[in-house]
């Protein structure tokens, strides 16, 4: 359900907060059998005022009802930061059974410790946090595995080609943490403007079919994916699979190679050479210069990445790089972040940039890091033309170190 007022991009009302539509709305949906509620507001991230309120009248007719407030999932942008907060009030219930699952079955295990979930952003929350706000896990796997790229190659900056059993997922490292998607994301069709990560997939993996068509040799889409180790040739199975082709090319040693050996030499080398136009297309198109770039291959899949891929001033593939994906949780550190418009007054640009970091820090520290390890990672200012009053949109990225059961104030 939306508020029934907004603000302007300077935070001046549009119209005053209608408390009585609000409550008469607020009926109807529980009529209907509402559980979970969104509130989106028109500038709601320039002042959350109306959507506080909102959520204070539900809190006062329903107490415990979970609420999803627009300002603190989504960026700016009506339609997409509305849908993301629609789609996480969907989800809380489900994230809330998921969460009290994990404790239980990390109690089970005779594990005492506290128990964190990854971002989409490179960075970690607390279960508290993740049941508020489940949406901050969407493509979270991607970005572990490019943050243990990072921790295990020692390269900050670079793309990170990921492959696994159906996918090879790639992306770029800035300063150690995932460059974030520019634009709006769709989610099963749906325009949402929550952070993702800037990731482009294509359909190889380890376990994808290779096929030899009329019009030549087809790698992927369709896969074996986790029936590799009993399907592929290599395993002693019947079907013949990227892995196959890249042991049998001498790029990997994997299984009994001698059951690939009568593969025609032609036809493996022509498998191949679509798998490296394909990552190497893949490249090309993430990078954001025409400068060559170093590639990280990580993920049990990338021994199907060359020594020398086009578009790359190197590939690296570090020691590990197979549980690059559970490095990266494990290293992550806790992050928050502000995507605000600010009306910049002159002289106080200072005063706006530290007041965004501020709350920056505050986020992080409310997901789980420690106060006092909190550092800001990234500012970007944008300023808005044709509007009024020096309007400038602010994002400020800030990640600390984990919070393991000390004070955080």
């Amino acid at each position: 359900m939306c508020a029934t007022a907004g603000h302007e991009y300077d935070g001046s009302p549009i119209a005053d907060f209608d408390e009585a539509e609000f409550r008469a709305v607020l009926d109807r949906a529980v009529a209907a059998g509402a559980t979970s509620f969104a509130l989106s507001s028109v500038f709601s991230p320039v002042n959350a005022e109306f959507e506080t309120r909102a959520a204070e009248i539900i809190a006062e007719q329903l107490p415990g009802a979970p609420v999803s407030l627009s300002h603190e999932i989504g960026r700016m942008g009506l339609l997409g930061r509305e849908n993301a907060t629609v789609v996480n009030a969907a989800l809380r219930g489900l994230a809330d059974q998921v969460a009290t699952g994990l404790l239980r079955t990390v109690a089970e295990a005779g594990i005492n410790a506290p128990v964190f979930l990854s971002q989409n952003d490179g960075t970690l929350m607390d279960v508290d946090y993740a049941r508020r706000y489940p949406v901050a896990t969407f493509a979270s796997g991607p970005t572990n595995s490019m943050r243990g790229a990072a921790f295990l190659s020692r390269l900050p900056s670079c793309a990170v080609v990921d492959i696994g059993g159906t996918t090879s997922d790639v992306g770029i490292l800035q300063q150690g943490f995932p460059r974030e998607a520019s634009t709006d994301v769709n989610v099963a069709g749906v325009q949402t403007n929550f952070r993702m990560p800037d990731v482009l997939s294509i359909g190889i993996g380890g376990g994808s079919h290779v096929v030899q068509q009329a019009s030549g040799t087809a790698v992927g889409p369709a896969s074996v994916g986790y029936r590799l180790a009993q399907e592929a040739l290599v395993f002693g199975g019947t079907r013949l699979t990227a892995t196959d082709v890249a042991v049998a090319g001498g790029r990997a040693e994997v299984g009994d190679a001698s059951l690939v050996a009568h593969l025609d030499k032609s036809a493996v080398d022509a498998a191949l050479r679509v798998v490296d136009d394909r990552l190497a297309e893949v490249v090309d198109r993430m990078r954001a210069s025409a400068e060559p770039v170093p590639v990280v291959a990580v993920g049990g899949g990338s021994i199907l990445v060359p020594d020398d891929l086009a578009g790359a001033s190197r590939v690296v593939r570090p020691d590990h790089f197979a549980v690059a994906n559970a490095i990266g949780a494990a290293i992550a550190q806790v992050g928050g972040e502000v995507d605000r418009v600010y009306s910049v007054v002159p002289q106080q640009r200072d005063t706006v940039l530290d007041e965004a970091r501020q709350e920056a820090v505050d986020r992080a520290v409310a997901a789980g890091a420690r106060p006092g390890s909190v550092e800001i990672v990234d500012i970007e200012e944008v300023p808005l033309a044709y509007l009024p009053g020096n309007a400038t949109r602010i994002r400020v990225k800030a990640v600390g170190e984990l919070s393991l059961g000390g004070p955080r104030a």
